[in-house]
């Protein structure tokens, strides 16, 4: 049993898988399809569903710095109801402001070139996405906050 971690973007799905404990999140690969074509991801999710046995999926919601709701987030939700329908799993918003900068960050740390930062981002982004949600599960962001 795994979890799923989508980064959804116009043109882009990242996407990241956790081990079989739910501990650690690792990028899996990027699917590129036609602008706002959500519905041909469908084939291709179902196979790394099935593939690595997926109880959950866990969809970045790209909410405004603000905390406000704007279109992306509303196509977010359109999206996660598409997935709902075709996999019949329990699927979870999780906040992904600023994942992006922060996977483009550790990119640049490690001296990658920006051809390569552009195809990795996504899936990278995806990761951070998983791992926050995966540690959230397990209590270490409460237990960090109760420690300082």
């Amino acid at each position: 049993m795994r979890y799923l971690g989508l980064d959804l973007g116009t043109r882009t799905l990242g996407i990241s898988i956790s081990d079989t404990t739910m501990t650690i999140a690792s990028t899996l690969k990027t699917i590129r399809f036609n602008e706002n074509n959500y519905e041909s991801l469908i084939p291709e999710l179902k196979h790394i569903i099935e593939e690595y046995d997926i109880k959950k999926i866990v969809l970045g919601f790209p909410k405004n710095m603000n905390n406000t709701i704007g279109d992306r987030c509303k196509t977010t939700i359109e999206f996660k109801n598409l997935l709902i329908k075709n996999f019949n799993l329990d699927v979870v918003l999780q906040d992904e402001r600023l994942t992006t900068i922060e996977a483009t960050n550790y990119m640049i740390e490690a001296d990658m070139s920006r051809k390569k930062r552009k195809k990795k981002v996504d899936a990278l982004a995806a990761n951070i996405i998983l791992q926050t949600y995966l540690d959230r599960e397990r209590g270490i962001y409460e237990r960090r906050r109760n420690d300082i």
